[in-house]
Protein backbone atom coordinates (compact mmCIF):
# COMPACT_ATOMS: atom_id res chain seq x y z
CA UNK A 1 0.00 0.00 0.00
CA UNK A 2 2.57 2.28 0.88
CA UNK A 3 4.53 2.34 -2.07
CA UNK A 4 1.28 2.46 -4.12
CA UNK A 5 0.88 6.31 -2.06
CA UNK A 6 4.03 7.04 -3.28
CA UNK A 7 4.15 6.35 -6.94
CA UNK A 8 0.38 8.06 -6.47
CA UNK A 9 2.24 11.23 -5.27
CA UNK A 10 4.81 11.11 -8.03
CA UNK A 11 2.07 11.32 -10.74
CA UNK A 12 -0.17 14.10 -8.74
CA UNK A 13 2.81 16.05 -9.04
CA UNK A 14 4.01 15.61 -12.30
CA UNK A 15 0.20 16.31 -13.14
CA UNK A 16 0.82 19.74 -11.93
CA UNK A 17 4.45 20.14 -13.50
CA UNK A 18 4.24 19.15 -16.72
CA UNK A 19 1.58 21.87 -17.87
CA UNK A 20 3.10 24.18 -15.94
CA UNK A 21 6.25 24.22 -17.20
CA UNK A 22 4.70 23.68 -21.09
CA UNK A 23 2.44 27.00 -20.20
CA UNK A 24 5.92 28.68 -19.12
CA UNK A 25 7.65 28.39 -22.38
CA UNK A 26 4.56 29.56 -24.30
CA UNK A 27 4.17 32.44 -21.65
CA UNK A 28 0.64 31.71 -21.09
CA UNK A 29 1.87 31.16 -17.20
CA UNK A 30 0.43 33.10 -14.53
CA UNK A 31 0.71 33.31 -10.57
CA UNK A 32 -2.98 32.70 -10.11
CA UNK A 33 -2.58 29.60 -11.74
CA UNK A 34 0.22 28.04 -9.70
CA UNK A 35 -1.82 28.79 -7.02
CA UNK A 36 -4.44 27.04 -7.63
CA UNK A 37 -2.43 23.98 -8.92
CA UNK A 38 -0.22 23.97 -5.59
CA UNK A 39 -3.79 24.21 -3.92
CA UNK A 40 -5.14 21.27 -5.58
CA UNK A 41 -1.60 19.63 -5.40
CA UNK A 42 -1.54 19.76 -1.60
CA UNK A 43 -4.77 18.65 -1.21
CA UNK A 44 -4.92 15.51 -3.08
CA UNK A 45 -1.55 14.43 -1.88
CA UNK A 46 -2.42 14.73 1.74
CA UNK A 47 -5.83 13.34 0.77
CA UNK A 48 -4.34 10.41 -1.51
CA UNK A 49 -2.30 9.53 2.13
CA UNK A 50 -4.75 9.56 4.36
CA UNK A 51 -3.48 12.25 6.62
CA UNK A 52 -4.93 13.70 8.96
CA UNK A 53 -4.18 17.35 9.53
CA UNK A 54 -4.82 19.39 12.70
CA UNK A 55 -3.85 23.44 12.65
CA UNK A 56 -3.48 25.51 15.59
CA UNK A 57 -2.88 29.04 16.07
CA UNK A 58 -4.64 29.83 12.60
CA UNK A 59 -5.53 33.00 13.80
CA UNK A 60 -2.31 34.11 13.90
CA UNK A 61 -1.67 33.71 10.13
CA UNK A 62 -4.89 35.41 8.64
CA UNK A 63 -5.05 38.56 6.57
CA UNK A 64 -2.96 39.21 4.15
CA UNK A 65 0.51 40.43 5.53
CA UNK A 66 3.37 38.89 3.95
CA UNK A 67 5.53 36.99 6.47
CA UNK A 68 8.76 35.39 6.44
CA UNK A 69 7.36 31.70 7.06
CA UNK A 70 9.71 29.50 9.28
CA UNK A 71 8.96 26.05 10.67
CA UNK A 72 11.18 22.79 11.57
CA UNK A 73 12.00 19.88 8.49
CA UNK A 74 11.11 16.46 8.95
CA UNK A 75 10.02 15.69 5.15
CA UNK A 76 8.72 16.26 2.42
CA UNK A 77 5.35 16.35 3.29
CA UNK A 78 5.95 19.55 5.56
CA UNK A 79 5.79 21.26 2.22
CA UNK A 80 1.39 20.24 1.36
CA UNK A 81 0.99 20.39 4.91
CA UNK A 82 2.13 23.87 4.92
CA UNK A 83 -0.11 24.72 1.74
CA UNK A 84 -3.11 23.68 2.96
CA UNK A 85 -2.63 25.31 6.68
CA UNK A 86 -1.69 28.43 5.24
CA UNK A 87 -3.36 31.35 3.51
CA UNK A 88 -2.56 33.76 1.07
CA UNK A 89 -0.06 33.06 -1.56
CA UNK A 90 2.99 30.83 -0.41
CA UNK A 91 6.05 30.09 -1.90
CA UNK A 92 9.59 27.95 -0.75
CA UNK A 93 12.81 28.54 -0.72
CA UNK A 94 14.42 25.31 -1.54
CA UNK A 95 17.96 23.65 -2.17
CA UNK A 96 19.36 23.81 -5.63
CA UNK A 97 19.69 20.35 -6.06
CA UNK A 98 15.70 20.04 -6.34
CA UNK A 99 15.86 22.24 -9.27
CA UNK A 100 17.92 19.90 -11.15
CA UNK A 101 14.88 16.80 -11.35
CA UNK A 102 13.48 17.13 -14.65
CA UNK A 103 10.20 18.85 -14.92
CA UNK A 104 9.70 19.06 -11.13
CA UNK A 105 12.81 21.68 -10.85
CA UNK A 106 11.58 23.73 -14.12
CA UNK A 107 8.00 23.87 -12.43
CA UNK A 108 9.18 25.42 -9.48
CA UNK A 109 11.15 27.42 -11.19
CA UNK A 110 8.36 28.73 -13.13
CA UNK A 111 6.26 28.88 -10.41
CA UNK A 112 8.06 31.45 -8.16
CA UNK A 113 10.06 29.48 -6.07
CA UNK A 114 13.21 30.22 -4.65
CA UNK A 115 16.50 28.47 -5.54
CA UNK A 116 19.09 28.72 -2.92
CA UNK A 117 23.02 26.69 -3.39
CA UNK A 118 23.83 27.09 0.42
CA UNK A 119 27.79 26.74 -1.23
CA UNK A 120 27.68 29.43 -3.37
CA UNK A 121 27.29 32.47 -0.72
CA UNK A 122 27.01 35.26 -3.36
CA UNK A 123 24.27 33.33 -5.09
CA UNK A 124 22.32 32.26 -1.59
CA UNK A 125 22.50 36.02 -0.98
CA UNK A 126 20.84 37.14 -4.40
CA UNK A 127 18.01 34.34 -4.27
CA UNK A 128 17.18 35.36 -0.35
CA UNK A 129 16.97 39.25 -2.18
CA UNK A 130 14.69 38.06 -5.32
CA UNK A 131 12.66 36.55 -1.80
CA UNK A 132 12.38 39.79 -0.51
CA UNK A 133 10.96 41.55 -3.51
CA UNK A 134 8.23 38.64 -3.81
CA UNK A 135 7.54 39.73 0.01
CA UNK A 136 6.93 43.36 -1.63
CA UNK A 137 4.20 42.07 -3.63
CA UNK A 138 2.38 40.19 -1.15
CA UNK A 139 3.74 36.40 -1.59
CA UNK A 140 4.72 35.00 2.26
CA UNK A 141 7.91 33.35 1.88
CA UNK A 142 8.47 29.44 3.65
CA UNK A 143 12.27 28.88 4.86
CA UNK A 144 13.32 26.17 6.77
CA UNK A 145 16.17 27.48 8.58
CA UNK A 146 17.37 24.03 9.54
CA UNK A 147 18.71 23.45 5.98
CA UNK A 148 17.55 20.02 5.45
CA UNK A 149 15.28 17.55 6.40
CA UNK A 150 15.77 16.01 10.55
CA UNK A 151 16.00 12.04 10.07
CA UNK A 152 14.92 11.67 13.92
CA UNK A 153 12.39 14.79 14.28
CA UNK A 154 14.98 16.49 16.61
CA UNK A 155 15.18 19.99 15.94
CA UNK A 156 18.55 21.11 14.13
CA UNK A 157 20.86 24.08 14.15
CA UNK A 158 19.06 27.11 12.72
CA UNK A 159 21.22 29.17 9.30
CA UNK A 160 20.82 32.61 9.22
CA UNK A 161 20.10 33.41 6.12
CA UNK A 162 16.26 33.82 6.25
CA UNK A 163 17.06 36.03 9.69
CA UNK A 164 18.98 38.01 7.42
CA UNK A 165 16.21 38.87 5.15
CA UNK A 166 13.64 39.66 7.48
CA UNK A 167 15.68 41.75 9.48
CA UNK A 168 16.89 43.42 5.84
CA UNK A 169 12.90 44.04 4.81
CA UNK A 170 11.02 44.26 8.45
CA UNK A 171 9.25 41.34 7.68
CA UNK A 172 7.42 39.22 10.81
CA UNK A 173 8.65 36.29 11.31
CA UNK A 174 5.45 33.57 11.04
CA UNK A 175 7.54 30.30 13.35
CA UNK A 176 6.02 27.08 12.98
CA UNK A 177 6.25 23.49 14.36
CA UNK A 178 5.14 20.63 12.30
CA UNK A 179 4.89 17.62 14.15
CA UNK A 180 4.46 13.93 12.50
CA UNK A 181 5.59 14.50 8.90
CA UNK A 182 8.75 12.29 9.42
CA UNK A 183 6.24 9.07 10.57
CA UNK A 184 4.34 9.66 6.39
CA UNK A 185 7.41 10.14 4.93
CA UNK A 186 10.96 9.78 7.23
CA UNK A 187 13.79 12.07 5.72
CA UNK A 188 15.63 9.19 4.25
CA UNK A 189 12.73 7.26 3.12
CA UNK A 190 10.97 6.09 -0.15
CA UNK A 191 7.58 4.75 1.15
CA UNK A 192 4.84 6.57 1.95
CA UNK A 193 3.11 5.17 5.64
CA UNK A 194 -1.25 5.85 5.01
CA UNK A 195 -3.53 7.26 8.44
CA UNK A 196 -0.75 9.40 9.92
CA UNK A 197 -1.54 12.64 12.06
CA UNK A 198 0.11 15.50 11.64
CA UNK A 199 -0.29 18.48 14.22
CA UNK A 200 1.16 22.16 12.57
CA UNK A 201 0.93 24.88 15.22
CA UNK A 202 1.52 28.17 13.80
CA UNK A 203 3.20 30.55 16.28
CA UNK A 204 2.46 34.44 17.20
CA UNK A 205 4.51 36.56 14.64
CA UNK A 206 7.73 37.58 15.82
CA UNK A 207 9.14 40.99 14.54
CA UNK A 208 12.78 41.47 14.10
CA UNK A 209 12.76 45.42 14.47
CA UNK A 210 13.46 45.54 17.69
CA UNK A 211 16.24 43.31 17.52
CA UNK A 212 17.90 45.31 14.83
CA UNK A 213 21.11 43.78 12.87
CA UNK A 214 23.45 43.19 16.55
CA UNK A 215 20.46 41.46 17.83
CA UNK A 216 20.11 38.93 14.94
CA UNK A 217 21.56 35.62 16.91
CA UNK A 218 19.22 37.08 19.92
CA UNK A 219 16.12 37.14 17.09
CA UNK A 220 17.56 33.56 15.85
CA UNK A 221 17.12 32.10 19.42
CA UNK A 222 14.09 33.16 19.95
CA UNK A 223 12.24 31.89 17.09
CA UNK A 224 13.77 28.75 17.78
CA UNK A 225 13.07 28.42 21.17
CA UNK A 226 9.35 29.20 20.27
CA UNK A 227 9.29 26.88 17.39
CA UNK A 228 11.10 23.76 19.89
CA UNK A 229 8.82 24.74 22.80
CA UNK A 230 5.74 23.44 20.67
CA UNK A 231 7.62 20.31 19.50
CA UNK A 232 8.33 19.63 23.26
CA UNK A 233 4.11 20.73 24.02
CA UNK A 234 3.46 17.79 21.21
CA UNK A 235 5.81 15.11 22.14
CA UNK A 236 8.56 15.30 19.26
CA UNK A 237 12.21 15.22 20.63
CA UNK A 238 14.55 18.39 20.74
CA UNK A 239 18.45 18.39 20.37
CA UNK A 240 20.79 20.11 23.22
CA UNK A 241 22.28 23.39 22.89
CA UNK A 242 21.68 26.92 21.42
CA UNK A 243 21.09 25.51 17.42
CA UNK A 244 22.04 28.69 16.20
CA UNK A 245 24.91 29.09 13.12
CA UNK A 246 25.79 31.73 11.18
CA UNK A 247 25.89 30.26 7.99
CA UNK A 248 23.24 31.15 5.54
Amino acid sequence: MGVRHTIQGIVTTARISLPTVVESAFGRLTTETCDTRLDWWARKILDDAGVDLVVRGREHAEGDEPFIVMSNHQSLYDVPCLFRALPGRLRMVAKAELFKVPVWGQAMAAAGFIRIDRSDRDQAVQSLRAGASQLQQGTRIWIAPEGTRSPTGALGTFKSGGFRMALETGTRILPIAIDGTRHVLPAKGAVVNTGKRVVLTILPPVDPRPYGVEGRKALMRDVRDAIATALRTDGEPESDGYGVSTRA
